[in-house]
């Protein structure tokens, strides 16, 4: 057995413990959760600072890692987008490394789960030697041009065939953006997931994206002629876009939002109601990185939503840690609390892609990693600094 305690625990489930012992067997599954007073302090290994489970992180593009630093930032959602595509294409073994590197800078920030979005194969043995359980998004599209819905439905099929889904890992096909998806490929694309599964999508992250459904105008319609897609028989629906997803997508998969950076007080409320199982991600560094705008976190803390926190990839942030997510949005919007944004990293995100039985709290029977908050207290730990401990 391992015993590990320190100034503060946090199960996130459960009240913080103060001066807290872990007893961790020899795989790292919880036994107990005690007080110091209970044991030998000989037998304690002793940590200053905070310890919490791992994080999760709900949405990140793995397969982007080598393009670190080579997309502006502050251009908006659709130049970021253009500019993907431009640079996207690099020597398979800098990709490899590149995707290498960016998943042991997560083991070690502390991260125990990842939602990753996939168009390729390249993560996936990666995926399969890491110590992080991953659940690949494998994320399809098809420029809302039903000529091409067969076709790339099929390449996208063999890309989920290729991609680990055992041993801990999952997957689903899933999705990109309601920009992007067809009718006849949300159709194809729900008849291959099972009730249960989680499908994540892209959702109001530029106003253009709700321009577009609202009005039928705006910059996607420039964006898909230069590409050489007009949009002849796109038909605004005079909603945000976020209803043509749901008028979509299988309400009986757990669904998770990603980015609703323009979501409002009435989207999430329309999509509460069509899905009781509905989670939103939040990527605040993307976000800021791109578009330099945040969600309205007051609307989702008001809807008692279920937030989760992702990194996006490293095309769009600085960094892939969870808790320099939390960091931003408190630099932000201080007036969420640290315990909330706490379950937001951990507990929250293991429900959404189904870990909940392992990861994400501090309870006896689990094995969620450990991670030590180091230099923190409750009202000052945007300073501190994050490593593993168990």
């Amino acid at each position: 057995m391992k015993k590990i305690s320190a100034d503060f625990i946090y199960p996130v489930t459960s009240d913080p413990i103060k001066n807290g012992v872990i007893v961790l067997d020899e795989i790292g599954k919880i036994l107990a959760i005690d007080h110091e007073q209970d044991h030998d302090p000989a037998s304690l290994e002793k940590h200053i600072g905070i310890i919490i489970p791992g994080f999760v992180n709900t949405h990140c593009h793995l397969e982007l890692s080598h393009m670190r630093g080579k997309v502006d930032t502050g251009t908006g959602l659709i130049p970021f987008i253009t500019n993907v595509v431009k640079f996207r294409d690099f020597p398979e073994a800098e990709i490899l490394e590149a995707i290498r590197q960016a998943d042991e800078e997560m083991y070690k920030g502390g991260i125990v789960a990842v939602g990753d979005i996939s168009n390729k194969t390249d993560t996936a043995a990666q995926k399969m030697a890491s110590a992080i359980q991953y659940y690949t998004f494998v994320e399809m599209f098809d420029f809302l041009n039903d000529g091409l819905t067969n076709s790339e439905f099929e390449k996208y099929m063999t890309v989920f065939s290729d991609q680990a889904g055992t041993d801990g890992n999952k997957k689903s096909v899933v999705p990109h953006a309601p920009y992007t998806v067809s009718e006849g490929l949300f159709q194809k694309i729900n008849g291959v997931n099972q009730v249960g599964q989680t499908v994540s999508i892209h959702n109001q992250e530029t106003p253009a994206e709700n321009e577009l459904f609202e009005t039928g105008k705006g910059d996607f319609v420039s964006f898909y002629e230069n590409f050489g897609m007009p949009l002849k028989s796109f038909l605004p629906s005079h909603k945000p876009s976020i209803h043509y997803a749901l008028e979509h997508m299988n309400p009986l998969c757990k669904t998770l939002f990603v980015h609703n950076t323009l979501t409002t007080t009435a989207d999430i409320k329309a999509a509460h109601s069509w899905n009781p199982n509905v989670y939103w991600a939040t990527c605040p560094n993307a976000n800021l990185y791109i578009e330099n705008r945040l969600p309205n976190y007051q609307a989702f803390l008001d809807a008692d939503a279920r937030m989760t926190i992702g990194t996006d990839s490293l095309t769009s942030n600085w960094q892939l840690s969870i808790f320099e997510e939390m960091k931003t949005i408190t630099r932000f919007k201080s007036f969420v609390p640290f315990q909330t944004l706490l379950k937001w990293a951990t507990i929250n995100g293991a429900e959404a892609l189904g870990y909940e039985q392992t990861l994400g709290s501090l309870e006896v029977g689990k094995k969620p990693g450990l991670v030590l908050l180091e230099g923190v207290n409750e009202n000052n730990w945007t300073s501190g600094s994050v490593r593993r401990v168990g």
